[in-house]
């Protein structure tokens, strides 16, 4: 079932960006303090940042914990 959810996620990802992506076709920037980026469709700007987000969770889970997550060990009675 866990494989199946973690499958789930990106590729629901992947279809709401490319619903928003069809739907909102206009370019955007971003700003953040004195830097402006370049001026790239709002899909492209969340299948990078939900791509961005995904390698770093990856990373964190990574770097913290050493090895993949176990489930934890269930108490017998």
């Amino acid at each position: 079932m866990i494989k199946f959810v973690l499958a789930l996620v990106p590729a629901l990802w992947v279809v709401a960006i490319a619903i928003i992506a069809v739907q909102n076709a206009t370019p955007v920037s971003i700003r953040w303090l004195a830097f402006q980026s370049i001026e790239i469709p709002f899909g492209v700007l969340l299948a990078f940042g939900a791509a961005g987000g995904m390698i770093a969770a990856a990373l964190v889970l990574v770097v913290l914990s050493g090895k993949p997550l176990k489930r934890p060990a269930r108490k017998r009675n």
